[in-house]
């Protein structure tokens, strides 16, 4: 695999423009093909089954690209899928759990850890358990929060109702009295500044998408994979609505995006 080839970045939607962000601000040489299942997004409610069949149609596209490694940037196909797909393909498959959870554990002072994410991500249990195996001590408080994501994808990021339902469900944590909580839906640091506002700044913001980037360049180094050279043209695919997602990826992200193509997986 030459050192050159491009990444595979996918997610239900336009919250994996979030770790595509960073991984585009923490590797620039790197080439990002992306790709959102806009047709099929929210999966936080979908089961278990259906999320590996998503993740597997969207990782075959993908290497048909030619792909050296693939971020899952989604949590909850990374939660329900990626220990299952991983094994199915012969490159790295990196998921945005991981990262995030081994970052919240090393934060904490008092030990009382907030989830927020989508009811699949939450009831997965997978934050709880990655959370307890990196610090037995922490208290771990999980809370879906289903109209988040839809709320992001309609582009509603600094609407009154936003913050509204923000603090209905934030108000459950903030009795549990939380000093972190992890962002744990790749749409999520999209409002980051609405949900900080609502739990106050006594209260660590944990964004996976920052850290699995992180994550992304051990892996690359490790195996002799990071990019030596320029970054090529960044490809952009959704499964519907192309204009609606270039649109709000130009808002997103660091470099322009000229074109998104709709495809079928």
């Amino acid at each position: 695999m030459a050192s050159s080839a491009p990444i595979g970045v996918f997610d239900s939607g336009v919250g994996g423009l979030t770790v595509a962000r960073e991984i585009l601000r923490q590797a620039p040489n790197e080439t990002i093909i992306y790709f959102g299942d806009t047709a099929r997004v929210p999966y936080g409610s979908k089961s278990k089954e259906t999320i590996i069949t998503y993740s597997r149609q969207i990782i075959k596209f993908l290497m048909t690209k030619k792909v050296k490694a693939i971020v899952i940037a989604c949590n909850t196909a990374s939660a329900l899928a990626l220990e299952v797909v991983a094994k199915e393909v012969p490159i790295p498959v990196i998921g945005v759990v991981g990262p995030g959870a081994k970052v919240a554990a090393e934060t904490s002072k008092n030990g009382n850890i907030g989830i927020i994410g989508t009811e699949g991500t939450i009831n997965s249990g997978i934050y709880n358990q990655l959370l307890c195996e990196t610090n037995p001590d922490v208290k771990v408080y999980g809370k879906a929060c289903p109209l988040f994501v839809p709320l992001v994808e309609e582009g509603w990021i600094n609407d009154p109702i936003t913050e509204e339902i923000a603090k209905r469900y934030m108000a459950e944590l903030k009795d549990s009295d939380i000093d972190t909580l992890v962002l744990g839906c790749t749409h999520y640091p999209l409002i980051r500044h609405v949900i900080a506002s609502v739990v106050g700044d006594k209260v660590k913001l944990v964004n996976p998408a920052y850290e699995t980037a992180r994550s992304l360049k051990k892996v690359l180094e490790s195996k002799g994979l990071e990019s030596n050279t320029p970054a090529g043209e960044h490809q952009f695919f959704v499964s519907d609505g192309a204009e609606k997602f270039k649109k709000f990826a130009n808002t997103i992200l660091p470099c322009e995006v000229v074109e998104t193509k709709d495809v079928s997986v």
